[in-house]
């Protein structure tokens, strides 16, 4: 079955906008029951100039869920924050947006005094970094007693209000990894069932896929069919290839001026030791005319009558 490639920002927020599927999506993510989400999609826009259109828009998206989670002892409410990137350079950008979730009076709720919503933060990287090699990585904090090691659960309002709980999905690790139901629905980011030279399609088999969670496959596939959302990806490539080719002219004149750099130093090297030659020499000039000083004064001795 073809389905759009959630590779693209575009198709990866249609797919959360439907609020079934979300439900599905970030359930299995977590591994925790999602009675009620509420989705909330952050949106910046930044002008690219000096294109062949003129000034285009770049849409980054940030999507965010408030998550009300069915527990064993009733539900707690949470803030789940998902980005995705392919580039390292936005390990910083998710740093500030995790800052500006922890002060946003927002994520917060009243009870007899205000409190904090626990953060789950998920992120999709298409780039590799210094990670185990595995498709899904889930990093949580713990308790212990710094002297004995002994560990405690990791709960309470303290524990929860100042760390968060993050799961990060490296999409190049997805490859042929079918080894649970979280990993047969992650399957439809893994690159290697491009339908086509545009990248925009994705050949999968939902057969793989559980009864439950082919909701999520029918939701891609009514996003290849949208001749829109068609256009938005072709979009996103040209702005990407215009971001890479501006990245790589910064890259050319950065080494150009690293290069202008060596040879200036090399320059005042050469310079340097021209001085020092120099110097040396004017060293020796003045070395030999003390001498030829001292043969003077002593040959005048020499000369002095004998009283």
């Amino acid at each position: 079955m073809h389905i759009a490639n959630p590779i693209y920002d575009v198709v990866f927020k249609y797919m959360l906008e439907d609020n079934r599927v979300a439900k599905l999506f970030l359930s299995a993510i977590i591994g925790e029951d999602i009675a009620e989400l509420e989705f909330s999609a952050q949106e910046r826009l930044v002008e690219i100039p000096n294109t062949d259109r003129g000034n285009v828009p770049l849409t980054v998206c940030r999507i965010d869920f408030s998550a009300k989670i069915k527990t064993g002892k009733g539900y707690k409410t949470v803030i789940i924050e998902l980005q995705k990137a392919k580039y390292l350079t936005d390990l910083m950008r998710f740093r500030r947006y995790l800052g500006l979730h922890y002060q946003s009076a927002d994520n917060t709720f009243d009870g007899r005094q205000e409190k904090a919503r626990q953060i789950y933060c998920i992120y999709f990287l298409y780039y590799g970094m210094d990670l185990p090699a595995r498709p899904v990585l889930k990093v949580n904090y713990k308790v212990e007693d710094a002297y004995t090691g002994d560990e405690f659960p990791a709960s309470g309002e303290f524990v929860s209000g100042l760390h968060h709980l993050s799961w990060i999905v490296q999409i190049r690790q997805l490859k042929k990894r079918r080894r649970n139901d979280l990993e047969k629905i992650l399957s439809i980011f893994d690159q290697s069932t491009l339908a086509d030279n545009t990248k925009h399609i994705l050949d999968v088999d939902d057969e793989i896929y559980p009864e439950e969670y082919r909701q999520i496959i029918r939701r891609l596939r009514k996003a290849m069919e949208d001749p829109g959302k068609r256009r938005e990806m072709e979009l996103e490539d040209d702005i990407l290839r215009e971001l890479q080719d501006k990245e790589r002219q910064i890259e050319d004149r950065e080494n150009m001026i690293v290069e202008m750099g060596k040879t200036i130093a090399d320059k005042d090297r050469a310079i340097a030791n021209k001085d020092q030659t120099i110097a040396n020499k004017d060293q020796t000039i003045a070395n030999k005319d003390q001498t030829i000083a001292e043969l003077k004064k002593e040959l005048a001795n020499l000369r002095k009558p004998e009283l």
